[in-house]
This record gives structure tokens, sequence and C-alpha cells, in this order.
């Protein structure tokens, strides 16, 4: 009988793609994947640990699989398996742990214990020495219309509080025939939309011995065939030079969407985190990006209650970030990570603090959110179609726009369309109780 497989992912879309990839390998070995909820021979948990509570719904996670099926294989990999390998494996039910590495040895390593043997060479490497880019591809997707594609890995950078260099190690960029490669057969699957990823994308092509970055690997894509939107990961302000920005500016495919990730609108709580750059420095960066991309949207990354962070630091935090006008803000609590320089400094905020601080900086996301949406009620959207969403009792299409705006369509809109999912239809958007709907 077919062995099944089930797997759970934690964690950023760098996560997501390597899940995409490895239940490929799964399945071109022979095992069949089934919901994670359902009865399987095969767990396999990819883990998080950018913050604690990333690690409490990774240990979770791995105890509801041992639960659901006891003789079940357990294979945990990801970042939390490469920082807290003896954690992981003290965990009931755990068979085997790869990391952030040698993903690519797991359908063998299941093998082995399938057939009653030790999984051999499960141990993760010590990352931080690990030099080379792991190749992992994918043919697809298998819950988004939009392709995430993994150009890049590790991160130099060691901000203070930041546990992934030591998870993922140093940077290590695919190569750009691959890249290409792969994206050209997601095309031809018939994605429209590609969103490029890595653990610090804006660094892609420094360790490789050719004349490429992120904004030639971008060029490259907008010459593809069948893709229509090139969405960009997470990007470091320190990476938006204004030759760089008008370079950007000009590749007709991009979304003007960026992600660009502040952590906190205080200069004093950047130089403590190590961020390199200061508030107004970041400002530069966005009103260079709406200079040449007028029409461009911001999203972001924001930490409260960082070692030392004052009420005041965290007032120019909130007043900063309702200055720039963020679109959506992913407002977080500091979690003291082990072995980064942060978890030994003075003057912790207690977590009665940090919570009611992480609850008044999303009161701020809100309202910025709210102001966006204003701005753009009453205007022309081209929408993605993704999937369909039950609104009491009503039928509707969802899908983003350029502006990663989530909008909703009737039913009764697209009646009399044929294949509506993974279209991109034009529609005037209309803002109603906090959400965007779109008429044809």
């Amino acid at each position: 009988m077919q062995k099944t497989f089930a797997i759970y992912t934690l964690g950023c879309k760098v996560n997501q793609y390597e899940t995409e990839a490895v239940a490929e390998l799964l399945e071109n070995a022979g095992y069949r994947q089934i919901p994670f909820e359902y009865k399987a021979d095969v767990y396999l948990i990819n883990t998080c640990s950018v913050t604690g509570e990333s690690d409490r719904k990774n240990r979770q996670v791995i105890r509801r699989a041992h639960r659901q099926n006891p003789e079940s294989v357990i294979a945990v990999m990801g970042c939390y398996a490469q920082v807290a390998e003896e954690e992981v494996r003290a965990i009931e039910g755990v068979d085997i742990v790869v990391g952030t590495q040698g993903r690519s040895q797991l359908p063998e390593l299941i093998n082995q214990v399938l057939s009653g043997r030790f999984a051999e060479n499960e141990i993760p490497q010590d990352i931080v020495k690990h030099a080379e880019y792991e190749r992992l591809s994918v043919k697809g997707m298998t819950e988004h219309q939009r392709a995430f594609v993994k150009i890049q890995d590790g991160c130099d950078r060691f901000c203070t509080y930041c546990i992934i260099p030591y998870s993922r190690g140093h940077i290590r960029s695919r190569l750009p025939e691959d890249i290409i490669e792969e994206i050209e057969d997601l095309a031809e699957a018939g994605y429209k939309e590609v969103v490029l990823t890595g653990i610090h994308l804006a660094s892609y092509g420094r360790d490789l011995d050719i004349d490429e970055d992120l904004i030639s690997i971008a060029a490259k894509i907008e010459k593809i065939y069948g893709i229509e939107r090139i969405r960009l990961g997470s990007l470091e302000p320190v990476f938006m030079t204004e030759e760089k920005i008008k370079t950007l500016s000009e590749n007709k495919k991009l979304c003007r969407q960026f992600h660009v990730a502040l952590q906190s609108g205080s200069d004093t709580v950047l130089k403590r985190m190590n961020r390199r750059y200061t508030s107004g420095e970041y400002m530069d960066i966005i009103n260079m990006l709406k200079k040449y991309m007028p029409d461009s949207t911001f999203t972001t990354d924001i930490m409260v209650g960082f070692p030392g962070e004052t009420q005041q630091e965290f007032e120019e935090s909130k007043v900063f970030a309702e200055k720039v006008g963020f679109s959506k803000m992913h407002v977080f609590p500091y979690s003291p990570r082990k072995g980064t320089k942060a978890a030994d400094m003075d003057c912790k905020i207690s977590n009665e603090v940090k919570t009611f601080r992480a609850q008044e900086m999303t009161k701020t996301a809100e309202k910025c959110r709210t102001e966006y949406l204003k701005t753009i009620d009453g205007t022309i959207e081209q929408v993605l179609i993704e999937e369909k969403e039950e609104i009491n009792g009503e039928i509707f299409y969802t899908g983003h726009g350029k502006n990663y705006i989530k909008v909703y369509i009737s039913e009764m809109e697209l009646m009399m369309e044929d294949e509506i999912i993974n279209s991109i239809k034009n529609v005037r958007l209309q803002l109603q109780n906090d959400r965007l709907y779109g008429t044809i």
C-alpha cells in the first residue's frame, strides 16, 4: 500500500517554498500527500524559531502529530531544528532531524526509518560554516495561486536580537540559470505571479563570482512570457539606493508593493538593534520609492519591548509608523533568543509592558491601514483571483491587487466567466466595513 505523508509549515515564505520542494521529493519517491489532520505514515514539520512563541508552536505541532499516529515517522526540519536539536530530539516520537540543510536527503532518511534502520547522517550540520546553497526546486505551490521562488539563503547582518544567522548561516545565492529555469516552468504551468523570497533577499548575488543582483534577476524574469507580476519579499533599507530604485521602477511587471523592514522608529533603539540605518535614512528611502513609483505601497515589521526601550522611544516608533503610512504592519513583542547579544542586555521589559505596547502599536497599524484603504476607495485595481470564501452566507471570489490588499468580488459578478481562479481582473474598489469589495 502506498505510504502517506503530511506536512505542517510554520514561519516565513522561505519555509513555505522549502516545504513545497520537499513534498515534491517525497511524491517523486512514491509517497502520497494527505492533510495534516489525517492519520499519516509520515509527518514532516517545518519549523520556525524567530520568537519564543514560534518555538512553543513547533513543539505543540510535533506532539500533535505523535498523538494522531504514535506509529508514524516524524521528521523535523527548519530553523528550530537547527538551533535546538537536543530539544527537538527530546520530544516523544521524533525520528529524524535535519535542520536547514540536508532536506534533499529526507526521502532516503524516511525510508531508512520505515525499514527499521537508524536514520543515518541526519544530524544538522554547523550551518554557520556551511558555504553552499542547497539546491531545491518546485513545480508549483499546493495552496497558492502565487508562486514563491527562493533565490537566496542565509544572513550576515547579525542584528542583536536575531537568531536567523545562527539557524541559516552566511548568505548563499542560487544560480541565475536555476532561478530562470524554475520560473519558466512555473509560467508554463500557468502561474502569473512570482514572489521572490530569501532570508536576506537584498544580498542576492553578493557571494557569486558573476555580476548579478536582485535587480538584474528581476529584469530577466520580466522577459519571461506568461509571468505578469513580480513581487519582492522583505527588503533591508540599506539595499535601496536611488540608482537601484530608479532601475526597479523601469521593470513594468514589478508590483509596487514593498515590504521594507523597519523594526523600530526610534534611532536609539535601532542602534541597539544593530540595524545600521536611522529613521531619517529609512524615510529618505520611502520618499525615493514614492518619487520613482508614486503608486508604491509599504508594509513592514515592527518590534516592541526591545531591551531598554523607554516609553519615549516607544512613542517615537509609533509616531514614525504613522508618518510613513504603512498599508500593513506586522507587530510583535521582543522575544529573547539564546545566543544573541540582546539576550544578555540589561533593562529587560516586562511581559505586561510588552503586551500593552504591542496592543497600542497594533492600534496604530489598524489606523494606518484604514487611512490607506480610504486613499484607494473608488480606484481601479488589477486583482489576481485566488480562491472562494463565504461571508454571511454569500460567496465571494478573493484575491490580491498589485498593492497586496485583499479584495472581495461577489460570485454574481463572475457567473458568466470561465476559468476564474488564477485570472487577473480589472475591478473598481469600494471600501465597506473595513473591507475592499471589487466590481468588474
